[in-house]
């Protein structure tokens, strides 16, 4: 699982005390080289990192993904990162081969403090060259990480060290320079997190503070590996590589002050919508927005290679979707030049059609729920188009789609899921069972060329505009 057995141990133990980890258990033969190798697969979402060294910080939580440990050597927080193939489950019943970090797609967050000098080795196991390009830091030329321009490529077997302080607090991403249409397509990408060193005035203390990233896949049917030449017809919309029902829920204390921070690495914007509160849009990574610049928001479009920090106080009791609000980014994989057979009445086709082929089924013509509802047989490793169980039945969604869970029991630094929401009385909707009135309908037109608007005869009449007299025609009136 990975190259350290006693890191599960810890991370296991550290998971109930709210920590994990770090520099403190690397072996005495490890400080005289490289750091260890930590590895994880596991797509569950991790608890958060606490700091055994270094400036304190309060450390976020990775949504199906973990922060990556450090060890302090001289002063020098120092990480170390594996390119390497990944096997990474997007939803139960369905695992992808992509290209990752240590053992993950998307790789570990990383975590520092403004003012750390930092130290991160680069391995690579991949068949082909790499680099890691550090998105939206402010460093030396040399360590920007852009194959053939600022270094030269990572090659297979080697291993190259990028040293930096992290100058800015905010939320950055990392990710290659380097056959960028491959490697991140396979899915090498990862957060990074820089968090204040002080009090921060546009930088508000946060009781949850989530991160994850936006990425999308190509992958056919019955295949596990994805297209890398795709560029817009994408069919798996992914947070962290993770579709739902996969996707973990956000789990919250009500009246927490909740940060959400959220970069995009697909190749289209996506319009970020929550339910049932209000939220501003408080940093990019480009830094903190001013207070006079923000707003109140429920939806925020996040376009290519941007970051989005969002905060909210979550102050609304119960169970509340989150996700994107490009209806088909809440679909998993599904053709897309289907025609649409809403209202057309396919019983005889199909009857003649099910003689040759026993197992068609025509597609809905009420509309797709009913497809979802189909238990239609489909290839191995390959997930539903729509799936996911909710209290009350199918949810309906795949894709970019999750649920923030506010309790009022939710201790502070539990982020385990509180199950299904209990409505008090009298706060759910309920079907009505009385008559219904007859519907009131506007009377027909007049015929002709006059409407009828409110009982009034109303006379259209079009003029058409005449050629200009100095380009030949007339004016006319």
């Amino acid at each position: 699982m990975n190259s350290r057995r006693s890191f599960f141990k810890a991370a296991s133990m550290a998971g109930i005390a709210g920590g994990a980890l770090a520099a403190s258990a690397v072996s005495r033969v490890a400080l005289a080289g490289l750091p260890e190798v930590v590895s994880q697969n596991s797509a569950a979402s991790m608890p958060p990192l606490l700091p055994p060294n270094g400036r304190p910080y309060r450390p976020v939580m990775t949504l199906n993904g973990w922060t990556l440990p450090w060890r302090m050597n001289q002063g020098v927080k120092e990480f170390h990162l594996i390119a390497e193939p990944v096997v990474r489950e997007i939803a139960p019943g369905m695992k992808a081969h992509l290209w990752g970090y240590n053992g993950q797609s998307p790789g570990p967050t990383i975590e520092v403090v403004e003012g750390d000098r930092v130290r991160i080795f680069v391995t690579n196991r991949l068949p082909e060259h790499t680099s890691v390009h550090w998105h939206g830091q402010r460093l030396p030329n040399g360590m920007d990480g852009v194959s053939g321009l600022t270094q030269p490529a990572i090659q297979p077997g080697k291993t190259m060290v990028y040293e930096f302080v992290a100058r800015r607090p905010g939320s950055f991403m990392y990710h290659p320079h380097a056959d960028e249409m491959t490697q991140m397509a396979m899915g090498m990408m990862g957060a990074w997190i820089t968090h204040p060193k002080q009090a921060h005035p546009l930088i508000a203390e946060a009781d949850r503070d989530f991160v994850f990233l936006l990425n999308a896949f190509d992958i056919e049917p019955g295949a596990s590996r994805p297209s890398i030449s795709t560029m817009t017809d994408f069919n798996l919309w992914c947070w962290n590589s993770r579709v739902f029902p996969g996707i973990d829920s956000l789990a919250v204390r009500q009246n927490d002050r909740v940060r959400i921070r959220v970069g995009n690495l697909t190749m289209t914007n996506h319009p970020i919508h929550i339910h049932g509160h209000e939220f501003t849009v408080t940093g990019t990574d480009g830094g903190p927005i001013p207070k006079t610049a923000r707003w109140p928001e429920v939806t925020t479009d996040i376009a290519v290679g941007q970051m989005r920090q969002i905060e909210l106080i979550a102050d609304e009791e119960g169970d509340w979707a989150f996700h994107c609000h490009k209806s088909h980014h809440t679909m998993n994989a599904m053709g897309h030049n289907l025609p649409s057979m809403i209202g057309v009445d396919q019983s005889g086709v199909a009857e003649k059609i099910q003689r040759l082929i026993p197992a068609y089924m025509t597609m809905g013509d009420k509309g797709m729920a009913d497809m979802g509802m189909m238990e239609m047989p489909l290839p191995d490793n390959t997930l539903p188009m729509m799936t996911g169980e909710g209290p009350f039945g199918g949810l309906e969604m795949g894709g970019m789609f999750s649920v923030m869970k506010v309790r009022k029991q939710q201790k502070p630094g539990d982020y385990t899921d509180p199950g299904w929401f209990a409505h008090p009385a009298g706060t759910q909707a309920w079907e009505y069972t009385g008559e219904l009135p007859e519907a009131l309908r506007a009377p027909p037109p007049a015929s002709g060329s006059a409407h009828s608007m409110h009982g009034k005869e109303v006379e259209v009449q079009v003029v058409k505009p005449q050629g200009h007299a100095g380009h030949g025609g007339h004016q006319g009136h």
